[in-house]
């Protein structure tokens, strides 16, 4: 199995983290924390800068997690920006994030999409199929969802999902191959 299709990585994964290897896309530096557990058909992707994954996120399968460069900017010019992940986030399947700061205990859900300049600060949930490209820094426990994006403040923050986690920790390994803990990196023959 080969975690990625010519690109290069440097891929750091703390002990306790699953990461599936089927289908996985890295690209540039990352780093996945502990308790983090990646499902087969994820693409990580740090071409504008690293990105730094914390402890207890749950990363289903067909996410995009990207640090790309804006769109038309010249690469040669820009410098490096940081992604930062916080803790126990859920981004369920087909969610896309190139929010380059997400706080703690966020969901993304199914087909969700936060763009670069966003920030999601902590407890906030992305509703099914909504959308946010605009330059805006949502309040914490924000919900969005609806056709409309329609938004309201919750009182409390999302559930942990540790029984999921763990149950996932069990299973995972029983019927995936999975990237063990510490550093890989991986850079393509020249052609």
């Amino acid at each position: 199995m080969c975690p990625a299709i010519n690109s290069s990585y440097q891929v750091t994964i703390a002990p306790g983290a699953y990461v599936c290897e089927e289908r996985l896309q890295l690209v540039g530096e990352i780093s996945i924390g502990s308790k983090t557990i990646i499902h087969p058909g994820v693409s990580i992707i740090a071409e504008a800068g690293p990105i730094f994954i914390g402890d207890g996120n749950l990363i289903e399968e067909q996410c995009v997690i990207a640090n790309r460069f804006p769109p038309g900017s010249d690469k040669d010019q820009m410098n490096q920006v940081v992604m930062i992940i916080g803790n126990n986030n859920v981004f369920e399947v087909g969610s896309h994030c190139e929010a380059l700061k997400v706080g703690d205990n966020n969901i993304l859900e199914c087909k969700a999409q936060i763009g670069r300049s966003v920030t999601l600060t902590s407890g906030c949930v992305i509703g099914a199929k909504c959308s946010l490209t605009t330059n805006e820094t949502l309040p914490e426990n924000t919900v969005v969802f609806g056709s409309d994006h329609q938004r309201r403040t919750m009182p409390d923050r999302p559930a942990f999902q540790t029984h999921q986690l763990d149950f996932l920790a069990r299973i995972l390994p029983t019927s995936h191959y999975v990237l063990k803990h510490g550093t890989k990196s991986h850079t393509p023959a020249a052609t």
